[in-house]
Parts: structure tokens; C-alpha cells; sequence
């Protein structure tokens, strides 16, 4: 393993954050802070508790994950496309460098911004609603693990976009409507039965859910079901990163 090279991609892209400060943390947390004030203000007061928890903060691990999601797959996408695009992949890959730890650099570079900026929300939180966790341990657990899910996710749209609109395309035109379909600002009960269903196929609920748990000890889908769900899709984008390298798919040309 080496680690030097490791450190130093790693060291790198958490740089690019400290110089981006303004886009990378505080514009998200005030973005937040505007739904706490909307959501709140407009459908707290007509919803006054959803499942025993009151509305302002049963849509807190909600927002987080809007944002973890979004920001996961932002930060590692850019990470990996800008090499490309300037043509400085070829020196990461001519160097003594694995795959595996090209993408535990990137990654994890990006995965650990994400999950600051979770934390960094979900202190925010603290200011607008009380909030007590039931499960710290798996809340972080499951933070962890959507950042790390996701930032896989984010490297892979990195290396299929072949322009800086398509970077934008999934976050904007994917994952946003799945995660405010995935029960970001209500319960999925809420909704009719065939709805229900639909839902159901929605890969964010499982993360929402599983989410949601950890703060109140109850979900919209069994905490095991969900655990599954989220192991799923990080098993997937693992394979596809791994057939990206072992075929050179828009690395090598």
C-alpha cells in the first residue's frame, strides 16, 4: 500500500475544500437553514408531530441526507473529473498507484467532506429544533456509510461525464427528486397504499429511513431491510468502479 501517494491525493482534494470554503460548507448549511425556516414555519404549523415526533425535527435527517447525498456525489464527481479534464490522469495512473488506492484517495477525500458538512448540519439542527439522538453510534454509522455509498456513486458519474453539465445532471436531476420522493419532509404511511408501493422502489427511503431511526428508534422501513439496501448499492458502485478500471472505460482514452 502506498501510503504516501494516498496521503498526498487525499491531502490534496481536502485542500481544494479549505480554498472553496464559501461553496463547500456554508453555502449548503444556509440552504438547510432556509428549509428548517420554510418547512417549519409553513408545514409545522399545519403538522403539528408525525409519528410522536414533532415536524421540525423529524425532517432533520431528512435534510441531512439531501445534502450529504448531493454533496458526496459533487465532491468526489469533480475530484475525479478535473484530473481528466486537464489531463493529469495519465500521471495518476502511470504512477506507482493501484486502483484500489486511486479510489480510496478520491473517496475518501470526499466521503470525509461530506460527512463534516452532515455534522455541521446536524449542529445547525440544534439551533432551530431540540433534538436527541436514541442511537449516536449507528446514526454515525449510517452517515458514514451513505457519504462513503455515495462518494463511490460520485466517482463514477466523474469518469462517465465527459462535460461539466453532465457532473450536474444526476445531483440535480436524479438524486434531488429521489431523495424529496424518498420521505425527506414526511412519512412514507403518509401516503396511499399503491403509492406506498411505488415508493418502496425508491433506493433514498432505505437510507432515510435507516437514518431517521437512529435519531427516534422508528422507521418507515425495517432497520434490517434497510441495512441490506444500503450494502446493495455500495456492493454495486464497487463493481462498477471496479469494471471501469479493469476495462480503462474513459480513463485510458
Amino acid at each position: 500500500m502506498n501510503w504516501h501517494a494516498v496521503q498526498a491525493i487525499y491531502m490534496f482534494e481536502m485542500a481544494r475544500t479549505r480554498r472553496t470554503l464559501l461553496q463547500s460548507i456554508v453555502s449548503p448549511v444556509i440552504s438547510t437553514s432556509l428549509y428548517f425556516v420554510v418547512f417549519g414555519a409553513a408545514i409545522g404549523s399545519r403538522i403539528q408531530q408525525v409519528d410522536s415526533v414533532s415536524y421540525g425535527a423529524f425532517i432533520v435527517p431528512g435534510l441531512i441526507m439531501l445534502s450529504l447525498l448531493t454533496q458526496s456525489i459533487a465532491n468526489a464527481s469533480f475530484g475525479i473529473y478535473f484530473p481528466r479534464f486537464t489531463g493529469t490522469i495519465y500521471e495518476i495512473l502511470s504512477a506507482p498507484l493501484s486502483s484500489f488506492e486511486i479510489v480510496l484517495s478520491y473517496v475518501g477525500a470526499a466521503a470525509t467532506k461530506s460527512t463534516i458538512l452532515g455534522l455541521i448540519i446536524l449542529l445547525t439542527a440544534g439551533l432551530f429544533v431540540p433534538l436527541h439522538i436514541d442511537h449516536p453510534f449507528w446514526m454515525l454509522v449510517f452517515l458514514l456509510l451513505t457519504a462513503v455509498t455515495f462518494s463511490l456513486f460520485g466517482f463514477i458519474v466523474g469518469l462517465w461525464a465527459d462535460g461539466f453539465e453532465k457532473l450536474q445532471l444526476v445531483p440535480l436531476l436524479i438524486i434531488t427528486p429521489l431523495t424529496f420522493l424518498g420521505g425527506s419532509f414526511y412519512s412514507i404511511h403518509m401516503l396511499p397504499p399503491f403509492w406506498q408501493a411505488v415508493t418502496l422502489f425508491n433506493p433514498v427511503v432505505y437510507l432515510i429511513s435507516a437514518f431517521r431511526w437512529s435519531f427516534f428508534g422508528q422507521a418507515d422501513v425495517h432497520i434490517g431491510i434497510s441495512v441490506v439496501a444500503i450494502l446493495s448499492v455500495l456492493g454495486l458502485c464497487l463493481a462498477v468502479i471496479w469494471w471501469m478500471f479493469k476495462t480503462g472505460y474513459r480513463l485510458k482514452s
